[in-house]
Protein backbone atom coordinates (compact mmCIF):
# COMPACT_ATOMS: atom_id res chain seq x y z
CA UNK A 1 0.00 0.00 0.00
CA UNK A 2 1.42 3.02 -0.98
CA UNK A 3 1.74 5.71 2.15
CA UNK A 4 -0.95 8.25 1.11
CA UNK A 5 -3.48 5.45 1.00
CA UNK A 6 -3.41 5.04 4.86
CA UNK A 7 -4.76 8.35 5.01
CA UNK A 8 -7.66 7.30 3.11
CA UNK A 9 -8.30 4.14 4.94
CA UNK A 10 -7.89 6.39 8.11
CA UNK A 11 -10.28 8.87 6.86
CA UNK A 12 -12.89 6.62 5.68
CA UNK A 13 -12.79 5.00 8.85
CA UNK A 14 -13.56 7.97 11.14
CA UNK A 15 -16.14 9.16 9.31
CA UNK A 16 -18.33 5.90 9.52
CA UNK A 17 -17.16 5.03 13.01
CA UNK A 18 -18.86 8.82 13.56
CA UNK A 19 -21.66 8.06 11.77
CA UNK A 20 -22.45 4.46 12.87
CA UNK A 21 -21.15 5.74 16.10
CA UNK A 22 -24.27 8.64 16.65
CA UNK A 23 -26.84 5.93 15.06
CA UNK A 24 -25.93 3.51 17.74
CA UNK A 25 -26.72 6.02 20.24
CA UNK A 26 -30.04 7.25 19.25
CA UNK A 27 -31.06 3.60 19.59
CA UNK A 28 -29.95 3.30 22.92
CA UNK A 29 -27.04 1.66 22.04
CA UNK A 30 -23.56 2.15 23.00
CA UNK A 31 -21.42 4.05 20.30
CA UNK A 32 -18.62 1.06 20.66
CA UNK A 33 -21.33 -0.91 18.78
CA UNK A 34 -21.46 1.48 15.87
CA UNK A 35 -17.71 1.73 15.43
CA UNK A 36 -17.95 -1.97 15.23
CA UNK A 37 -20.48 -1.70 12.85
CA UNK A 38 -19.02 0.11 10.53
CA UNK A 39 -16.12 -1.90 10.37
CA UNK A 40 -17.92 -4.48 8.97
CA UNK A 41 -19.42 -1.95 6.76
CA UNK A 42 -16.54 -0.93 5.49
CA UNK A 43 -14.52 -4.21 5.59
CA UNK A 44 -14.24 -7.43 3.58
CA UNK A 45 -17.68 -8.22 5.14
CA UNK A 46 -19.46 -5.91 3.11
CA UNK A 47 -18.06 -3.25 0.92
CA UNK A 48 -14.09 -3.27 0.47
CA UNK A 49 -13.78 0.15 1.26
CA UNK A 50 -10.65 -0.79 3.30
CA UNK A 51 -8.35 -3.62 3.76
CA UNK A 52 -7.17 -4.78 7.03
CA UNK A 53 -2.95 -4.03 7.30
CA UNK A 54 0.01 -4.03 9.33
CA UNK A 55 -0.24 -0.29 9.79
CA UNK A 56 -3.86 -0.15 11.38
CA UNK A 57 -2.89 -3.39 13.53
CA UNK A 58 -0.40 -1.40 15.14
CA UNK A 59 -2.56 1.85 15.60
CA UNK A 60 -5.60 -0.32 16.93
CA UNK A 61 -2.60 -1.95 19.49
CA UNK A 62 -1.85 1.62 20.41
CA UNK A 63 -5.38 2.20 20.89
CA UNK A 64 -6.03 -0.79 23.19
CA UNK A 65 -3.52 0.14 25.23
CA UNK A 66 -4.90 3.72 25.99
CA UNK A 67 -8.03 2.16 26.76
CA UNK A 68 -6.93 -0.02 29.11
CA UNK A 69 -4.23 2.94 30.61
CA UNK A 70 -8.14 4.80 30.86
CA UNK A 71 -9.99 1.76 32.31
CA UNK A 72 -7.20 1.99 35.23
CA UNK A 73 -7.67 6.13 35.70
CA UNK A 74 -11.23 5.36 36.47
CA UNK A 75 -11.15 2.59 38.42
CA UNK A 76 -11.44 3.42 42.23
CA UNK A 77 -8.84 1.61 44.01
CA UNK A 78 -10.56 3.04 47.58
CA UNK A 79 -13.62 1.62 46.47
CA UNK A 80 -11.96 -2.09 46.16
CA UNK A 81 -10.75 -1.97 49.23
CA UNK A 82 -13.70 -0.96 51.03
CA UNK A 83 -16.28 -2.71 48.63
CA UNK A 84 -15.39 -6.26 51.19
CA UNK A 85 -15.73 -9.23 51.15
CA UNK A 86 -19.01 -10.20 49.62
CA UNK A 87 -18.10 -7.87 46.29
CA UNK A 88 -14.98 -9.65 45.87
CA UNK A 89 -16.91 -12.98 46.65
CA UNK A 90 -19.49 -12.17 43.87
CA UNK A 91 -16.27 -10.89 41.53
CA UNK A 92 -14.57 -14.06 41.46
CA UNK A 93 -17.82 -16.83 41.05
CA UNK A 94 -18.70 -14.03 38.06
CA UNK A 95 -15.34 -14.82 36.68
CA UNK A 96 -14.55 -18.29 37.73
CA UNK A 97 -17.92 -20.06 36.26
CA UNK A 98 -17.79 -17.75 32.83
CA UNK A 99 -14.00 -18.93 32.28
CA UNK A 100 -15.22 -22.76 32.80
CA UNK A 101 -18.28 -22.57 30.84
CA UNK A 102 -16.73 -20.96 27.85
CA UNK A 103 -13.82 -22.89 27.91
CA UNK A 104 -15.78 -26.44 28.31
CA UNK A 105 -18.26 -24.97 25.46
CA UNK A 106 -15.26 -24.68 22.98
CA UNK A 107 -14.06 -28.17 23.41
CA UNK A 108 -17.83 -29.62 23.15
CA UNK A 109 -17.61 -27.78 19.62
CA UNK A 110 -14.16 -27.83 18.44
CA UNK A 111 -12.37 -30.40 21.21
CA UNK A 112 -12.27 -33.35 18.58
CA UNK A 113 -10.79 -31.65 15.68
CA UNK A 114 -7.34 -32.63 14.07
CA UNK A 115 -5.38 -29.37 13.98
CA UNK A 116 -2.15 -28.43 15.10
CA UNK A 117 -3.26 -25.32 17.00
CA UNK A 118 -3.38 -25.86 20.78
CA UNK A 119 -7.33 -26.27 21.38
CA UNK A 120 -6.57 -26.33 25.38
CA UNK A 121 -5.21 -22.78 25.20
CA UNK A 122 -7.91 -21.79 22.35
CA UNK A 123 -10.51 -22.65 24.58
CA UNK A 124 -9.05 -21.20 27.82
CA UNK A 125 -9.28 -17.76 25.44
CA UNK A 126 -12.54 -18.14 24.83
CA UNK A 127 -13.13 -18.53 28.26
CA UNK A 128 -11.04 -15.41 29.34
CA UNK A 129 -13.30 -13.48 27.14
CA UNK A 130 -16.29 -14.54 28.99
CA UNK A 131 -15.06 -13.22 32.08
CA UNK A 132 -15.59 -9.67 31.19
CA UNK A 133 -18.18 -7.40 32.42
CA UNK A 134 -19.10 -4.10 31.34
CA UNK A 135 -21.78 -2.10 32.92
CA UNK A 136 -21.66 1.29 31.80
CA UNK A 137 -25.02 0.44 30.16
CA UNK A 138 -26.41 -1.23 33.64
CA UNK A 139 -25.47 1.36 35.23
CA UNK A 140 -27.45 3.93 32.98
CA UNK A 141 -30.31 1.98 33.69
CA UNK A 142 -29.88 1.80 36.92
CA UNK A 143 -29.86 5.63 37.05
CA UNK A 144 -32.93 5.99 34.75
CA UNK A 145 -34.85 4.13 37.52
CA UNK A 146 -33.60 6.11 40.59
CA UNK A 147 -31.49 2.60 42.14
CA UNK A 148 -27.87 3.23 41.17
CA UNK A 149 -27.15 4.62 45.00
CA UNK A 150 -28.81 1.66 46.35
CA UNK A 151 -27.54 -1.70 47.27
CA UNK A 152 -27.99 -3.59 44.75
CA UNK A 153 -26.68 -0.81 42.22
CA UNK A 154 -23.57 -0.10 44.25
CA UNK A 155 -22.86 -4.01 44.50
CA UNK A 156 -22.95 -4.18 41.27
CA UNK A 157 -20.40 -1.76 40.68
CA UNK A 158 -18.08 -2.56 43.10
CA UNK A 159 -18.19 -6.44 41.51
CA UNK A 160 -17.40 -4.54 38.35
CA UNK A 161 -14.46 -3.07 39.68
CA UNK A 162 -12.71 -6.53 41.34
CA UNK A 163 -14.07 -8.58 38.12
CA UNK A 164 -11.75 -6.52 35.80
CA UNK A 165 -8.87 -6.87 37.75
CA UNK A 166 -9.42 -10.20 38.35
CA UNK A 167 -9.89 -10.70 34.57
CA UNK A 168 -6.98 -8.84 33.71
CA UNK A 169 -4.99 -10.89 35.98
CA UNK A 170 -6.66 -14.32 33.87
CA UNK A 171 -5.69 -12.85 30.68
CA UNK A 172 -2.00 -12.09 32.20
CA UNK A 173 -1.94 -15.96 32.69
CA UNK A 174 -3.50 -17.70 29.57
CA UNK A 175 -1.41 -15.19 27.55
CA UNK A 176 1.89 -16.20 28.99
CA UNK A 177 1.35 -19.86 28.15
CA UNK A 178 1.20 -18.68 24.47
CA UNK A 179 4.78 -20.42 24.63
CA UNK A 180 4.68 -23.69 24.81
CA UNK A 181 8.40 -24.05 26.75
CA UNK A 182 6.70 -22.33 29.67
CA UNK A 183 4.97 -23.67 32.38
CA UNK A 184 1.30 -22.37 34.11
CA UNK A 185 4.43 -21.85 37.43
CA UNK A 186 6.89 -20.31 35.54
CA UNK A 187 3.80 -17.82 34.43
CA UNK A 188 2.22 -17.33 37.72
CA UNK A 189 6.10 -16.42 38.70
CA UNK A 190 6.42 -13.87 36.22
CA UNK A 191 3.27 -12.50 36.61
CA UNK A 192 4.07 -12.39 41.03
CA UNK A 193 7.01 -10.79 39.79
CA UNK A 194 5.47 -8.03 37.21
CA UNK A 195 3.28 -6.63 40.23
CA UNK A 196 6.00 -6.28 43.03
CA UNK A 197 7.83 -4.67 40.35
CA UNK A 198 4.92 -2.62 39.57
CA UNK A 199 4.17 -1.68 42.95
CA UNK A 200 7.53 -0.92 43.83
CA UNK A 201 7.70 1.79 40.90
CA UNK A 202 4.45 2.63 41.04
CA UNK A 203 4.75 4.02 44.64
CA UNK A 204 7.91 6.06 43.20
CA UNK A 205 6.04 7.26 40.23
CA UNK A 206 2.90 7.98 42.63
CA UNK A 207 5.06 9.96 44.66
CA UNK A 208 6.75 12.04 42.16
CA UNK A 209 3.42 12.74 40.61
CA UNK A 210 1.84 13.96 43.47
CA UNK A 211 5.18 16.38 43.86
CA UNK A 212 4.15 17.32 39.94
CA UNK A 213 0.24 17.77 41.11
CA UNK A 214 0.98 20.11 44.12
CA UNK A 215 3.80 22.18 42.42
CA UNK A 216 2.23 22.43 38.54
CA UNK A 217 -1.21 21.54 39.15
CA UNK A 218 -3.50 21.17 35.28
CA UNK A 219 -0.05 21.53 33.24
CA UNK A 220 0.56 19.83 29.89
CA UNK A 221 3.29 18.09 30.97
CA UNK A 222 1.20 15.73 33.86
CA UNK A 223 -0.81 13.96 30.45
CA UNK A 224 2.55 14.09 28.73
CA UNK A 225 4.33 12.07 31.32
CA UNK A 226 1.57 9.99 32.40
CA UNK A 227 1.18 8.57 28.50
CA UNK A 228 5.34 8.14 28.95
CA UNK A 229 4.41 5.92 31.99
CA UNK A 230 1.51 4.09 30.29
CA UNK A 231 3.77 3.43 27.25
CA UNK A 232 6.87 2.32 29.70
CA UNK A 233 5.23 0.11 31.50
CA UNK A 234 3.36 -1.76 28.53
CA UNK A 235 6.77 -2.16 26.90
CA UNK A 236 8.20 -3.90 30.07
CA UNK A 237 5.21 -5.94 30.76
CA UNK A 238 5.86 -7.69 27.30
CA UNK A 239 9.48 -7.48 26.97
CA UNK A 240 11.18 -8.63 30.35
CA UNK A 241 8.25 -10.51 32.17
CA UNK A 242 6.25 -12.08 29.17
CA UNK A 243 2.64 -11.03 29.88
CA UNK A 244 0.28 -8.66 28.24
CA UNK A 245 0.78 -5.28 27.32
CA UNK A 246 -2.54 -4.08 28.08
CA UNK A 247 -1.52 -5.39 31.74
CA UNK A 248 0.79 -2.81 31.93
CA UNK A 249 -1.35 -0.05 30.83
CA UNK A 250 -4.15 -0.78 33.49
CA UNK A 251 -1.40 -0.79 36.23
CA UNK A 252 -0.33 2.09 35.03
CA UNK A 253 -3.74 3.57 35.02
CA UNK A 254 -4.45 2.38 38.94
CA UNK A 255 -1.30 3.74 39.94
CA UNK A 256 -2.26 7.58 38.57
CA UNK A 257 -5.92 6.75 39.78
CA UNK A 258 -5.92 7.94 42.96
CA UNK A 259 -4.26 11.64 42.03
CA UNK A 260 -5.98 15.01 42.08
CA UNK A 261 -5.43 15.71 38.64
CA UNK A 262 -6.28 12.19 37.75
CA UNK A 263 -9.63 13.21 35.69
CA UNK A 264 -7.38 16.12 34.38
CA UNK A 265 -5.18 12.90 33.11
CA UNK A 266 -7.95 10.66 31.81
CA UNK A 267 -9.63 13.89 30.09
CA UNK A 268 -6.59 14.04 28.18
CA UNK A 269 -6.68 10.90 27.65
CA UNK A 270 -10.07 10.85 26.11
CA UNK A 271 -9.01 12.94 23.69
CA UNK A 272 -6.54 10.72 21.60
CA UNK A 273 -9.26 7.91 21.97
CA UNK A 274 -12.01 9.51 21.22
CA UNK A 275 -10.59 11.48 17.77
CA UNK A 276 -8.32 8.63 16.70
CA UNK A 277 -7.20 5.42 18.39
CA UNK A 278 -10.63 4.41 19.47
CA UNK A 279 -12.11 4.71 16.63
CA UNK A 280 -9.54 2.59 15.08
CA UNK A 281 -9.50 0.11 17.20
CA UNK A 282 -13.45 -0.75 17.04
CA UNK A 283 -13.46 -0.40 13.52
CA UNK A 284 -10.15 -2.83 13.27
CA UNK A 285 -12.81 -5.15 15.26
CA UNK A 286 -14.97 -5.15 12.44
CA UNK A 287 -12.37 -5.19 9.75
CA UNK A 288 -10.85 -8.50 10.86
CA UNK A 289 -14.78 -10.26 11.30
CA UNK A 290 -16.36 -11.72 7.97
CA UNK A 291 -19.47 -13.12 8.34
CA UNK A 292 -19.29 -15.21 5.26
CA UNK A 293 -16.46 -17.46 6.98
CA UNK A 294 -19.64 -18.70 9.29
CA UNK A 295 -20.53 -22.13 8.53
CA UNK A 296 -23.45 -24.53 10.39
CA UNK A 297 -20.98 -25.49 13.13
CA UNK A 298 -20.06 -21.68 14.05
CA UNK A 299 -23.43 -20.64 13.41
CA UNK A 300 -24.36 -23.12 16.13
CA UNK A 301 -21.67 -22.30 18.26
CA UNK A 302 -22.34 -18.82 18.06
CA UNK A 303 -25.89 -19.26 19.52
CA UNK A 304 -24.66 -21.77 22.57
CA UNK A 305 -21.68 -19.07 23.18
CA UNK A 306 -24.42 -16.79 23.81
CA UNK A 307 -26.85 -17.85 26.12
CA UNK A 308 -23.48 -19.89 27.93
CA UNK A 309 -22.18 -16.24 27.90
CA UNK A 310 -25.63 -14.70 29.62
CA UNK A 311 -26.50 -17.45 31.73
CA UNK A 312 -22.62 -18.00 33.22
CA UNK A 313 -23.03 -14.42 34.38
CA UNK A 314 -26.48 -14.50 35.74
CA UNK A 315 -25.31 -18.09 38.01
CA UNK A 316 -21.83 -17.52 38.98
CA UNK A 317 -22.51 -13.36 39.97
CA UNK A 318 -26.74 -13.72 41.16
CA UNK A 319 -26.06 -17.26 42.66
CA UNK A 320 -22.69 -16.09 45.06
CA UNK A 321 -25.13 -13.01 46.07
CA UNK A 322 -27.61 -15.61 47.06
CA UNK A 323 -24.79 -17.18 49.16
CA UNK A 324 -23.84 -13.98 50.94
CA UNK A 325 -27.58 -13.04 52.14
CA UNK A 326 -28.81 -11.03 49.38
CA UNK A 327 -32.62 -11.86 48.43
CA UNK A 328 -33.74 -14.06 45.54
CA UNK A 329 -34.67 -10.62 43.40
CA UNK A 330 -31.52 -8.49 44.28
CA UNK A 331 -29.50 -12.01 43.32
CA UNK A 332 -31.22 -11.93 40.27
CA UNK A 333 -30.96 -8.23 39.38
CA UNK A 334 -26.94 -8.46 40.11
CA UNK A 335 -26.67 -11.29 38.03
CA UNK A 336 -29.14 -9.86 35.19
CA UNK A 337 -26.51 -6.47 35.93
CA UNK A 338 -23.20 -8.10 35.21
CA UNK A 339 -23.61 -9.94 32.19
CA UNK A 340 -23.34 -7.01 29.80
CA UNK A 341 -20.03 -7.26 27.59
CA UNK A 342 -18.66 -4.72 26.23
CA UNK A 343 -14.88 -3.24 25.33
CA UNK A 344 -13.14 -4.81 27.35
CA UNK A 345 -14.18 -8.20 25.62
CA UNK A 346 -13.16 -7.00 22.58
CA UNK A 347 -9.62 -5.64 24.28
CA UNK A 348 -9.24 -9.64 25.06
CA UNK A 349 -10.73 -11.00 21.96
CA UNK A 350 -7.88 -8.65 19.89
CA UNK A 351 -5.30 -9.45 22.26
CA UNK A 352 -6.07 -13.49 21.57
CA UNK A 353 -5.98 -12.77 17.93
CA UNK A 354 -2.57 -10.94 17.88
CA UNK A 355 -1.23 -13.95 20.27
CA UNK A 356 -2.85 -16.35 17.39
CA UNK A 357 -4.70 -17.70 20.81
CA UNK A 358 -7.75 -16.91 18.78
CA UNK A 359 -9.02 -17.61 15.75
CA UNK A 360 -10.41 -14.32 13.64
CA UNK A 361 -13.94 -16.21 12.65
CA UNK A 362 -14.68 -16.53 16.31
CA UNK A 363 -14.97 -12.17 16.27
CA UNK A 364 -18.72 -12.78 15.15
CA UNK A 365 -19.50 -14.59 17.80
CA UNK A 366 -18.31 -11.88 20.31
CA UNK A 367 -19.82 -9.46 18.17
CA UNK A 368 -23.07 -10.59 18.40
CA UNK A 369 -22.52 -11.21 22.19
CA UNK A 370 -22.09 -7.30 22.89
CA UNK A 371 -24.78 -6.31 20.56
CA UNK A 372 -27.49 -8.77 22.39
CA UNK A 373 -26.00 -8.30 26.13
CA UNK A 374 -26.07 -4.19 25.09
CA UNK A 375 -29.82 -4.72 24.18
CA UNK A 376 -31.07 -7.11 26.76
CA UNK A 377 -29.42 -6.17 30.08
CA UNK A 378 -31.30 -2.85 30.15
CA UNK A 379 -34.44 -4.04 29.55
CA UNK A 380 -34.28 -6.88 31.78
CA UNK A 381 -33.67 -4.99 35.02
CA UNK A 382 -36.31 -2.66 33.98
CA UNK A 383 -38.61 -5.64 34.29
CA UNK A 384 -37.42 -6.82 37.26
CA UNK A 385 -37.55 -3.29 39.11
CA UNK A 386 -41.13 -3.33 37.59
CA UNK A 387 -42.25 -6.65 39.10
CA UNK A 388 -40.79 -5.62 42.64
CA UNK A 389 -42.75 -2.22 42.41
CA UNK A 390 -45.75 -4.42 41.91
CA UNK A 391 -45.26 -6.21 44.18
CA UNK A 392 -44.40 -3.62 46.17
CA UNK A 393 -47.68 -1.71 46.32
CA UNK A 394 -50.36 -3.52 47.07
CA UNK A 395 -47.84 -4.72 50.40
CA UNK A 396 -47.71 -0.53 50.81
CA UNK A 397 -51.10 -0.49 50.48
CA UNK A 398 -52.02 -3.19 53.15
CA UNK A 399 -49.91 -1.92 55.91
CA UNK A 400 -51.08 1.57 55.28
CA UNK A 401 -54.96 0.52 55.47
CA UNK A 402 -53.44 -1.43 58.67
Amino acid sequence: MESYGIFRDIAIILVAAKFCGLAARRLKMPSVVGNIVAGLLIGPCMFHLVEPSDFLTQMAEIGVVLLMFSAGLESDTKEIMRSGPKALAIAASGVLIPLLAGTGLFLFFYGGASTERNLFYEALFIGCILTATSVSITVEALRELGHLKERVGTTIMSAAIIDDVLGIIVLTLISGLKDPSTSLVMVAWNTLLFFVFAGVVGYIIYRTFAWIDQNHPRTRRVPILALAFCLAMAYIAEEYFGIADITGAYLAGLVLSNLDDAPYIERKMDINSYIIFGPLFFASIGLSTNVGEMDTTLLLFTVAFLVVALLSKVVGCGGMARLCGFSGSDSLKIGVGMMNRGEVALIVAQKGLLLGLLNSMFFTSVIILILVSAIVTPILLKVLYHRDDMVAQPEEQSAAQA
